[in-house]
């Protein structure tokens, strides 16, 4: 080889390292070019146990937690916590929806158990002196004042626990509910303790009341994370925001999906009147995970009147394919916030495990679903 070819060699080289190490190598998440929807439909979908309640493995009751509904996941090192919304003791035989002694607003189960197929198994819940399962963020419990504080979705972030959640101000009609704001609480302690971090607020006519949030890599070598959100009740659609991990507790920080320029490179504006939906649609407790199996993102959330649906998304802020019947509600009367975990995976991702809750009962179910593309 002739010096010339062998420095010509070397150069294209060193640009490709220089390519690889001064952060402009593409990230899978968020490029959507030349991508195409893969996603073709759910099969195998099945329940494979409850999670909550007396009848349940996990046997709750033994926590004052006899119904209880919800069930978002974050996760912390090997440890995931189990967030559930409206908490109650014991219920009249036969009672469904929620009701009965002891009513908590919000509690938290957690494991390490990483074995999805034969359900999950608490370790245990946090407790107050007595043992049973503690509210994490006391509520006034009065109507039109603020009824309750419903916990939507958290986040590990800078060493400690972020719980985004919403006051409700009234529950209304089926689907439909008043909220005050939506804001964050904050623990250091494992989901002990939780301080309110009232500097954070959205208002409560907004498109952030309830969120679903995402860890992504950028390019200076942090996190930024992502938030679809949607208003109170399950007939709005889906917007997005994004802050850096570093600066989760600044609300000015925050920054909101605008739109797309010529190029289709992502528009963002701190001025939360300037987002746009990413999904038009009527969605009610939202999910939103990278799934490595399709390299895309998924969405589940309640469409009424239909059932679960899941949708497929080239980048955070879309293309967001056609929902797609994930559960149907003529299956499973009542059905409600099914939430996805990425570490509840099998098959390389094609297997997705989530949470449902269903009215009747009122309690937290285990399911799973394989991805057809």
């Amino acid at each position: 080889m002739s010096l010339r070819a062998k420095t010509a060699l070397l150069a294209g080289l060193f640009l490709l390292l220089c390519g690889c190490t001064n952060g402009s190598k593409v990230n899978p998440q968020l490029d959507g070019a030349d991508k195409e929807f893969l996603l073709k439909g759910i099969t195998g979908l099945e329940q494979i146990t409850q999670l909550t309640g007396e009848p349940s493995p996990n046997r709750t009751d033994r926590y004052a937690v006899y119904g209880t509904d919800l069930g978002s996941m974050m996760n912390d090192g090997e440890r995931t916590y189990f967030v559930f919304g409206d908490t109650f003791g014991e219920r009249e035989p036969g009672q469904t929806g929620g009701g009965g002694s002891y009513w908590r607003s919000n509690t938290m189960a957690y494991t390490t158990d990483a074995e999805a197929a034969d359900g999950i198994t608490f370790e245990g819940m946090v407790t107050d002196e007595f043992g049973t399962a503690k509210e994490l963020l006391p509520s006034a419990k009065i109507d039109y004042e603020e009824m309750t504080k419903i916990p939507t979705h958290g986040i590990a972030a800078e060493g400690a626990l972020y719980l985004y959640y919403m006051s409700v101000k009234h529950w209304g009609d089926p689907g439909k509910w008043d909220a005050n704001y939506s804001s964050v609480a904050k623990s250091v302690d494992n989901g002990e303790t939780w301080e309110l971090q009232d500097q954070l607020r959205w208002p409560g006519d907004g498109n952030f009341i309830q969120v679903s949030s995402y860890k992504v890599e950028n390019d200076a070598g942090g996190s930024n994370i992502y938030f679809w959100g949607i208003p109170a009740g399950r007939f709005g659609g889906v917007q997005l925001m994004k802050v850096g991990e570093e600066h989760i507790e600044k609300q000015s920080k925050y920054e909101y999906f605008s739109g797309v320029d010529a190029d289709g490179n992502p528009q963002w504006s701190t001025d939360m009147e300037d987002a746009i939906e990413v999904v038009d649609d009527t969605a009610g407790e939202l999910s939103v995970v990278w799934n490595a199996y399709l390299e895309r993102w998924l969405m589940t959330y309640l469409k009424e009147g239909r059932g679960v649906v899941i949708r497929e998304g080239i980048t955070p802020w879309g293309p967001w394919g056609k929902p797609l019947d994930l559960v149907r509600a003529e299956d499973y009367p009542g059905l409600y916030g099914p939430y996805m975990n990425e570490r509840y995976t099998e098959n390389d991702g094609q297997t997705i495990y989530f949470t449902l809750s269903l009215w009747d009962p009122y309690n937290v179910f285990w399911f799973k679903a394989s991805l057809e593309k």
